[in-house]
């Protein structure tokens, strides 16, 4: 059996679609963002950064580093373990008591990553509820899908944001059957966001639990960064909500929030918690950090929602196909994966632009896009510098003009 002829084989399919991924190799600078150093054949380039996740630049933010410069002078390197051994330390304990009241819970857990959290959370509980059956958003992450999957019970799938589907899904069940209804505030690829009231609605009619995935709102949404259920005011009617600490907030790992007995039973049963070496205390405290900063700065959440409008304004102005967005996400329609690649690939090379492109399986294909994420530190002449570099590309390449 020839192993490695059956690998390349795989990644030739990948190379052949135009969807093999190449990771650019560039270095942020401390109190220099969205300025980046790229890497390539030995030569270093400055470039701007318009794919980063940390959405409101507090990877880069004072009060955070030096919060993690400290517990690592007090605490060292690693973490010593898993949360059962020796791996919970005061850092964990408050970062979870913060995100607990982030959201207005009583309880949360803190995982690796927030695909973690999906996975385990959801299997876990699909196992323990009997006969449960989880309703899920057409367009849900690939940790949700997953953790629904590894539940190993009943799975149904709702037309993206339909509320009538979702309806109807669930009143074909039974009234008594535990069910849990999942879905996203945010959905990072087209940047709509979901009716969270009228979801919950629904649910609370037929008895459903809720669980939300916040990842791509916690910190940029509502008075405090509790997200899109706290500006909506719906935070306290959903059961579960689920966030990241590695996009807004700026670091690493993920959460839950929820009921007491929820959490207690998650953190006693996930192996995907039980099983993993917790956060290093340096994360924890950069975490917690960042969190009680963004509770009471909303100056930079306006600041956010003010540089996406304006530079969706731009685009479409320049004639570029801007997709219809809610949020701070700004996706531009390309529409073939060989060629969004290629654009991309000028746009680092030709323009100093870093923007990946999105690909299938993340999107459907035939709407392969560049996906933007302006953030309060991209200034005016970045965003003309960068409407003028895809006026470029778009004429190169006689793309359309209009989604």
């Amino acid at each position: 059996m020839n192993y490695d002829k059956i690998f390349s084989q795989a990644l030739g399919k990948l190379k052949s679609e135009g969807r093999y991924r190449v990771f650019a190799d560039i270095s942020r600078r401390r109190g220099d963002f969205p300025y980046a150093i790229h890497h390539t054949d030995g030569v270093e380039r400055e470039i701007v950064v318009w794919c980063s996740n940390d959405y409101l630049g507090m990877g880069q933010n004072p009060e955070v580093i030096e919060a993690m410069e400290q517990a690592l002078e007090n605490c060292g390197a690693g973490s010593g373990g898993t949360r059962n051994i020796s791996g919970t330390t005061h850092y964990h304990v408050q970062l979870e008591e913060e995100l607990a009241s982030l959201h207005g819970k009583e309880a949360a857990l803190l995982f690796t990553s927030g695909y973690i959290s999906n996975e385990a959370t959801l299997s876990t509980l699909a196992k323990l509820l009997p006969g449960a059956a989880l309703v899920s958003d057409a367009l849900n992450h690939a940790s949700i899908i997953a953790g629904i999957r590894q539940g190993g019970g009943r799975k149904e799938i709702f037309r993206h944001n339909d509320v009538a589907h979702l309806e109807s899904i669930l009143r074909g069940l039974d009234l008594d059957q535990p069910k849990i209804v999942a879905f996203e505030s945010v959905y990072s690829m087209d940047g709509d966001i979901a009716p969270i009231n009228d979801i919950c609605d629904i649910a609370r009619k037929y008895k459903a639990m809720t669980y939300i995935d916040e990842v791509h709102a916690v910190g940029m949404y509502g008075k405090s960064g509790g997200g899109v259920s706290e500006r909506d005011g719906a935070a306290a009617r959903i059961d579960v909500i689920e966030g990241t600490l590695a996009k807004a907030f700026g670091i690493m790992g993920g959460y839950i929030t929820g009921s007491p007995q929820l959490i207690d039973v998650v953190r006693s049963y996930a192996p995907g918690f039980i099983f993993t070496t917790s956060l290093p205390p340096v994360l924890a405290a950069g975490a917690l950090a960042s969190v009680r900063h963004l509770k009471k700065n909303n100056a930079l959440r306006e600041k956010l929602q003010e540089r996406a409008a304006k530079m969706k304004r731009m685009l479409l102005d320049a004639g570029l196909p801007v997709m219809p967005s809610q949020s701070h996400i700004v996706p531009v329609l390309v529409g073939a994966a060989d060629l969004c690649k290629r654009i991309s690939d000028e746009l680092l090379y030709d323009h100093q632009v870093y923007v990946q492109p999105i690909n299938y399986p993340t999107v459907p294909r035939g709407t392969e896009r560049l996906r933007f994420t302006p953030n309060p530190l991209h200034t005016d002449a970045m965003m003309e510098q960068l409407v003028v570099a895809l006026d470029k590309v778009w004429t190169k390449h006689q793309l359309n003009r209009a989604a």
